[in-house]
């Protein structure tokens, strides 16, 4: 599965969060759901490996949205832009 990610949405892809997906640790709004449906960005790593080992992550996607945000999310809850 792992692979799969990473030639569906490979480091640079522009992506946008295509599900509701409820966050807790947006910089404008700490320790406030929000709802990130519909934001852009940048796939800045696919996760597979921690410490030279492989690893299944739950989230393997991680996106850049801006300066102060990121998150890891499943690729299931994103699309190519």
């Amino acid at each position: 599965m792992q692979d799969g990610v990473k030639e569906n949405f490979p480091v640079g892809s522009h992506v946008r969060v295509k599900e509701s997906v409820i966050i807790y640790h947006h910089p404008e709004h700490r320790k406030e759901a929000f709802d990130i449906k519909g934001m852009e960005g940048e796939v800045i790593a696919v996760i597979k490996e921690w410490q030279s080992r492989p690893v299944s992550a739950n989230y393997p996607v991680y996106v850049k949205f801006d300066k102060k945000f990121r998150a890891h999310l499943q690729e299931s809850e994103i699309e190519l832009v």
